[in-house]
């Protein structure tokens, strides 16, 4: 009696990745890592799950139920990370002496939230972090601001990044009479992009208790929009002028602006936009979330700020932090939207063909030949027709393929041909096909 099948379905939020969209992201990950080196951050990694204490209340109300969560075998109140900035606090807490202060790490790693899913966003999903511990500058805000340039510009992804500061924010809530609702508040207007002015304006009633007065002068604020960057901060500090907090939030996003301009970010790719509060609930100073220019309406595809209290949670010394991360799995969407993403299903460089039994073992040397130039060779596992091993060359899209026969596989020669253009060239040394191989790269 046969057994039913199990039947193969995926759990909503998750998604496989075949191999051209893991390729692409391979791709997109060792760019990111020579692009984080070149800052000189240095890779550090975390377990995915974390005891449950380590995480709850470190985000926000949200992110707290969207936590996977559950006990483990032993008993344990445990539940996968949300993101990896709160486990970096707990990292820093845990070797803080054996890192040194200034420390500046990336960590590529997929994270969980329990949430709805949508276009672009997933319950898993891949983040790149990148921050910068023990340092309370402006100038490493604008480090950040300019890792996050640089990546995107390695990609080729038209961006646009949008700068706040939450100083700034609280400042403007201390002169509505509002601070004790800053957290709230805070949350509303970071779903202003989703869900729109009203949807806001209702929340900041409902939930954080402003009138109809406080909303209206809090919304006009956060409409400033000016011709540069410095004009929108002076019109903003105009606001806050009373606030003391509210003034250091401009003064530090004048220096910031400053010193992205002096890494050479162009204007164009930069935005004071007041509207920026980030639902996290660590960020103290700096935010910024950035847009792909092409498909703004997917979302950021990389965001983060500045948290300088979030490593005191777990350790009586004081940790400045900032950083962001990239959300690969959104920019991989976006990428795929605007059909940038490379239709390549394989690494391989060139598929060696195999056209009797007895050319198998030098196959095989060429193979070992070829890889030992650098190249990427595919070497078919078995005898079969040529015409049958060249389609399958076509169907994973190798640009070439060598072919050769006994008597040329003996002198050491074979024959290579362009996949694309159906050009042959023939008897060539295995160093000249080689040599022709890696020059075509």
């Amino acid at each position: 009696m046969s057994k039913s099948k199990i039947q193969p379905r995926l759990l909503k939020g998750f998604r496989d990745y075949l191999p051209q969209a893991a390729l692409a992201r391979e791709q997109m990950i060792r760019t990111l890592q020579d692009v984080f080196a070149s800052f000189a951050f240095t890779p550090i990694d975390t377990p995915a799950l974390e005891y449950a204490e380590i995480l709850l209340g470190k985000g926000s109300e949200e992110t707290d139920r969207q936590l996977f969560r559950f006990e483990d075998n032993g008993g344990r109140d445990v539940a996968l990370r949300f993101d990896l900035t709160v486990p970096l606090a707990r990292f820093a807490a845990m070797y803080t002496n054996d890192l040194g202060s200034p420390f500046k790490r990336y960590h590529i790693a997929p994270v969980w939230r329990a949430e709805k899913p949508q276009r672009g966003r997933f319950r898993e999903f891949i983040q790149c972090d990148f921050d910068i511990l023990g340092a309370a500058s402006a100038q490493s805000d604008a480090e950040i601001v300019a890792v996050i340039h640089s990546a995107l510009e390695e990609l080729g992804v038209a961006h646009k990044i949008r700068i706040n500061n939450r100083k700034l924010l609280n400042g403007l809530l201390e002169t509505l009479g509002v601070s004790g609702s800053s957290a709230a508040v805070l949350r509303a207007i970071d779903k202003l992009d989703k869900q729109g002015e009203e949807a806001v304006r209702r929340e900041l009633s409902d939930t954080a208790g402003l009138d109809s007065d406080q909303a209206s002068r809090l919304m006009e604020f956060l409409q400033i929009s000016e011709s540069s960057p410095s004009a929108a901060i002076e019109a903003a500090s105009q606001i806050v002028g009373r606030s003391e907090i509210g003034m250091l939030g401009a003064s530090e996003m004048k220096a910031v602006i400053d010193n992205t301009e002096a890494y050479g970010i162009p204007a164009e790719c930069l935005e004071i936009d007041l509207r920026i509060a980030r639902g996290l609930d660590y960020y103290t100073g700096t935010v910024f979330e950035t847009l792909c220019s092409e498909l703004p309406d997917i979302g950021s595809i990389c965001s983060g700020g500045r948290y300088d209290n979030l490593v005191e949670v777990y350790s009586n010394r004081q940790l400045p932090g900032v950083g962001a991360s990239i959300g690969l799995d959104r920019l991989m969407a976006a990428l795929e939207e605007l059909e940038k993403l490379s239709a390549r299903s394989t690494p391989a460089d060139v598929l060696i063909t195999i056209g009797s039994e007895a050319a198998v073992a030098p196959s095989c040397a060429l193979a070992s030949k070829l890889r030992q130039s650098g190249l990427n060779a595919y070497l078919y596992p078995e005898v079969k027709k040529l015409a049958n091993q060249l389609k399958f060359a076509n169907r994973i899209e190798v640009p070439f393929a060598i072919i050769a026969s006994d008597e040329q596989l003996s002198v050491g020669k074979c024959s290579l041909k362009d996949m694309q253009s159906g050009e042959q060239l023939d008897d060539l040394t295995f160093d000249i096909a080689a040599e022709k191989l890696l020059a075509r790269r």
